[in-house]
């Protein structure tokens, strides 16, 4: 099967239509001169290759180059039960396919949230068919509906150490994967844009919409955190190559705290 995929967001429908819905959201955006489709054979073809490195033991970062969509690094977590892939490309080849698979069964295949989803139904196909967890608030969003979806609320362990959960914010599903054994056993928390590591790697941030600049309420970055804070968690894995290497629950909290504070309008005489 011929998979499309936009040429904006790399995320991957059924069949191409006059616009990328996920694009066309404010959290998005349409290019200037307008949509285009593509596949993943398009792009092989174009000299987009799969990139695998490993960031720390049982984490390994699975980008392209060129980059693909809207540039996300797709994240492999390793347990002694099995595998999860998060925030999956919008772009595989076999070789990529290969270094995966290398690393043992994958059980799941989860997006942070619907800009994440990438060709996520190709890479289960490609992997031995694992579940493709999408956040049931998020359904809607899902442009190639496919069987190996499986929907989740709440909170969900797919692998031993690994836990998903949804303080939501950026979408109504937008989820976190907590890894126990991560950051030398001090924990590690994949957020995708749910909680965004800053550029100064000891803060984040929380926002609608990144490329188009709209900001979450003080209210919501306050409940973000205080989700996450359920976990033991020291380093930060944003889905940019973006992370927060150390202290990272406090950065979290600071972050959180400096956010509603400017949102209440608390430095106003510094503007």
């Amino acid at each position: 099967m011929t998979v499309t995929v936009c040429g904006n967001c790399a995320v991957e429908h059924a069949e191409p239509g006059e616009i990328c819905v996920i694009c066309a959201d404010e959290r998005e955006w349409v290019p200037a001169e307008g949509q285009r489709w593509t596949t993943p054979e398009e792009l092989a073809a174009e000299g987009t290759r799969t990139t695998v490195r490993e960031l720390e033991p049982g984490l390994i970062a699975v980008g392209a180059r060129p980059s693909v969509g809207i540039g996300q690094t797709s994240l492999l977590v390793t347990t002694s039960g099995g595998n999860v892939l998060w925030d999956p490309l919008g772009f595989l080849d076999d070789d990529g396919v290969a270094a995966v698979l290398r690393h043992g069964e994958v059980v799941a295949v989860v997006a942070s949230h619907p800009h994440m989803f990438g060709v996520q139904v190709e890479w289960s196909r490609r992997l031995g068919d694992p579940p493709v967890l999408v956040a049931k608030a998020d359904q809607a969003w899902v442009q190639r509906p496919d069987p190996v979806i499986e929907t989740w609320s709440g909170e969900l362990s797919p692998a031993p150490g690994i836990t998903l959960s949804q303080p939501g914010g950026h979408f109504p599903g937008s989820a976190v994967l907590h890894w126990a054994d991560g950051a030398e056993g001090r924990g590690a928390l994949l957020t995708g844009d749910t909680i965004f590591p800053n550029p100064d790697r000891t803060t984040v941030g929380f926002l609608r919409s990144y490329p188009n600049l709209i900001p979450l309420s003080g209210a919501v970055a306050q409940r973000i955190a205080a989700h996450v804070e359920r976990y033991d968690f020291d380093r930060i894995y944003g889905n940019f190559a973006n992370v927060v290497p150390r202290d990272g629950r406090a950065a979290v909290r600071r972050s959180a705290d400096r956010h509603a504070a400017w949102a209440r309008g608390d430095h106003d005489d510094l503007t």
